[in-house]
């Protein structure tokens, strides 16, 4: 059986084979395919051995799994198998795209998944990606078989992960778009702790990382899983969305993945409403723009009815929509910037996410905010902290918010910092234990959070002599914008009044 690290060096040099081919962020494009049918190719050959000896003939259990394709994972016409992609010497990259095209079309789940790259385009009449690339590509992915007998799903997914995340590390600030880190995705998954059968769901789900972690989490828990948890995941780029998919196939999961802006057009539904989840998990765009206040107006599904998030910053956008997500007794973990459960607090007038941070507090529907450490994520150094939902809070977090500072739980890594998995087990149990720990826990009152004006900021409860309070220049540019529309607003009431009383000068 290969172990994960023999997985994870030789993915890593298939990527290296067309290093200075494609940029390191196109890598992923074509590599990740091209490891996805290699594996399929793999456990489809296996599956035709086991019933060629149901059947005492190879040929006739071709022609079985070929009239029904129940009978295998995924049916492969003899000549998109590994073997026959190998033997291709001439037109290298056509031949590739025809035949993995030809696996999407007798597998319909696998159509815009699989079928997306043309590895033999051009640019200004150059191939990005030149046959002889994608011949050392093929020989060093066929070093390997990866088939059922091979290696156990989850190592093989995880070795997966492993090379998203060193595309991550090469694709800089565009990373945080597909990839959460993974101890992040760990720690989130450990706390929600999901059990057998329940729905969860990401409305922003990338590459599916946390969707995936959940039911890991869940297969370490449980020695027999006879119910597997029910993933549902929304992603708007469609090559983000091809990963998610991959992802949980060669995990061995299955999830229902819909394309599109989970904001303006939220696929999953119940009639008209939003489709109710068990569990929530997400790590949204930060700060993310482009929703006014006409947008959130015009909402049909009453998602935002505790309030209107600035235009520069859809933090509460999301955690409104998540919240509407979840069931009567729902469950969500997000991860946003910092600023989002502080900026307001302490300045005198109204701030747009202060109130709707009010009102989650008001209602008692936060849980616990977790601070995390710094230069974790790929596309900031900041921080960020994990904002735990509870639609129905046991009696004991009554009124009650768990503060977690783990701001000093990493280590140094290159080119991140990471949370060790003795760290991770620790914010986890601490999260779950639910008490008071000095200089890392604090659970405070409703009524002390009203006294700090519904600062939420974890290092503001939780000291460990090495917090420092500064506000971020993103955090004072969202609060500039808001101030900007809230003056735009009162210029164009003003007018209106001083028009009704004949007054030609208006405002601008």
């Amino acid at each position: 059986m290969l172990d994960i690290k023999t997985l994870e060096s030789w993915l890593w040099n298939a990527a290296c084979s067309i290093r200075g081919a494609v940029d390191a962020p196109k890598f992923k494009d074509y590599i990740l395919p091209l490891i996805f049918v290699k594996r399929i190719s793999d456990v489809f050959e296996d599956e035709l051995t086991c019933l060629s000896d149901e059947f005492g003939d190879e040929k006739i259990a071709h022609d079985l799994a070929q009239k029904d394709h129940k009978l295998v994972r995924f049916f492969i016409p003899r000549s998109s198998t590994w073997p026959e992609i190998r033997k291709k010497t001439k037109n290298i990259g056509q031949e590739i795209t025809d035949a993995i095209r030809a696996i999407a079309k007798e597998n319909p789940k696998l159509q815009g998944v699989i079928d997306i790259v043309d590895f033999n385009a051009k640019v200004s009449g150059q191939r990005i990606i030149d046959d002889g690339k994608l011949s050392q590509l093929i020989e060093v992915i066929s070093r390997h078989r990866i088939g059922l007998n091979d290696t156990e799903p989850d190592i093989l997914g995880r070795a997966y992960e492993y090379l998203l995340r060193k595309f991550a590390e090469g694709q800089g600030q565009s990373a945080g778009e597909f990839y959460t880190p993974k101890e992040v995705g760990w720690v989130m998954a450990y706390c929600l702790d999901p059990k057998q059968g329940q729905e969860v769901y990401d409305p922003a789900c990338g590459s599916g990382g946390l969707l995936v972690k959940c039911q890991l989490a869940l297969k370490e828990k449980e020695k027999k899983i006879s119910k597997p948890l029910h993933l549902y995941g929304q992603e708007q780029n469609h090559v983000t969305y091809a990963m998610a998919k991959m992802n949980m196939f060669i995990h061995d999961m299955e999830g229902d993945v819909a394309i599109g802006d989970t904001l303006t057009s939220p696929k999953f539904l119940d009639g008209s409403a939003l489709k109710k989840f068990d569990l929530v998990i997400a790590n949204p765009m930060w700060n993310q723009d482009g929703y006014d206040t006409q947008f959130y107006e015009g909402d049909t599904f009453n998602r935002f009815e505790c309030g209107y998030p600035p235009a520069g910053s859809a933090d509460w956008g999301w955690v409104q929509h998540m919240f509407m997500s979840l069931s009567n007794n729902g469950r969500a973990a997000v991860v946003l910037d910092t600023g989002a459960v502080a900026r307001g607090s302490g300045n005198q007038g109204s701030n747009r996410e202060k109130d709707i941070r009010k009102k989650f507090v008001d209602n008692d529907w936060i849980e616990s905010v977790l601070l995390l450490p710094g230069n974790l994520f790929y596309n900031t150094s900041s921080p960020g902290i994990v904002l735990f939902l509870n639609k129905n809070k046991p009696k004991e977090k009554k009124n009650k918010i768990m503060l977690i500072n783990a701001s000093l739980e990493f280590e140094k890594g290159r080119p991140k910092n990471f949370i060790p998995d003795d760290k991770i087990k620790k914010i986890a149990k601490a999260f779950h234990g639910w008490k008071d720990i000095e200089k890392f826990v604090k659970i405070v009152t409703k009524d002390e959070a009203i006294a700090s004006d519904y600062n939420l900021s974890p290092s503001r409860y939780v000291g460990n002599g090495q917090d420092e309070e500064y506000r971020d220049v993103n955090e004072v540019l969202i609060e500039l914008s808001e101030l900007e529309q809230d003056r735009a607003k009162m210029d164009k009431e003003l007018n209106l009044i001083l028009k009704k009383i004949g007054y030609k000068g208006f405002l601008r």
